[in-house]
């Protein structure tokens, strides 16, 4: 594995840089989305900033800063002793970043921003879906260059692979979780963008995407959680489990309340 690529005096987290690339390639998805569904905006991103366009770029890119700066908080306050020992060192340092901790942040900053941008809510979460689910896909890449423990259970399948080297070494044959993560998060998007492609021209389907994702990443990372290393916390679930729990149900309970409204409203046009 390789942790950092040094080039002279610099050394670059291979980590940082698939995150990076993550973020580059979900802008390019998320402006694709925008653009297909008719949804542009001239608000610029502040008063102070009347050069800068609230566009896709600029929404990912405030929204994977705020994402990662949540990941780096949330994941030392699970340590809240070590946190308070040791404040600034946890932050600022170069490794513990959670998944939840993320996407909490990313997406209170892509709801304010799509809301500053005058998208509708739930339109606005279908288009940021396949996005979403490649830049998690590649970011994803990074923990299987850095060997930083994200990687799963031992195992004699020929596919296994060890992290001798890795921020969390193993010498183990260990099932490579994030390739497993790459390839489910790839179809995810790739199903999300098709289905996106058939519903632009039903209005009254907004939102479905944006279910399909919270139901779909929710079960795939729920399963692979089973064959990964991380800590039960409670009734032998790991917290990314619990969080997937949610996600599911969180997806099924708009998904119900889409329909509903939309039953509601065929059955009063159907009465006039």
């Amino acid at each position: 594995m390789i942790p950092f690529i040094h080039i002279g005096p610099l050394s670059i987290p291979t980590y940082g840089l698939m995150v990076a690339l993550g973020m580059i390639c979900a802008a390019y998805i998320f402006q694709a989305d925008l653009d297909r569904r008719g949804m542009k905006t001239e608000t610029p991103l502040s008063p102070w900033f009347p050069s800068i366009p609230l566009d896709a770029f600029t929404m990912i890119t405030i929204a994977g800063l705020t994402g990662i700066f949540c990941s780096k908080v949330y994941s030392a306050l699970e340590s809240p002793t070590e946190f308070i020992a040791h404040p600034v060192g946890l932050i600022f340092n170069r490794y513990g970043f959670t998944w939840f901790g993320g996407f909490l942040g990313g997406f209170a900053a892509f709801i304010f921003l799509g809301k500053r941008a005058g998208f509708s809510l739930l339109g606005f979460l279908d288009a940021c879906s396949p996005a979403g689910a490649f830049g998690y896909a590649i970011g994803r890449m990074g923990c299987l260059l850095s060997g930083d423990g994200d990687y799963g259970t031992p195992t004699t399948l020929p596919w296994g692979m060890s992290f001798p080297n890795g921020v969390v070494p193993t010498t183990d044959r260990v099932h490579p979780t994030p390739v497993y993560e790459f390839l489910v998060w790839c179809a995810i998007g790739a199903f999300l963008w098709y289905l996106g492609g058939k519903f632009l021209r039903r209005p009254q389907d907004k939102g479905l995407i944006f279910c399909g994702y919270l139901i779909l990443t929710g079960i795939a990372r729920y399963l692979v959680e089973i064959i990964r290393i991380n800590p039960r916390v409670f009734l032998g679930l790991t917290n990314a489990q619990i969080v997937s729990i949610l996600s599911v149900i969180a997806g099924a309970g708009l998904f119900l309340w889409i329909r509903s409204r939309d039953t509601v409203a065929g059955e009063k046009t159907s009465s006039h």
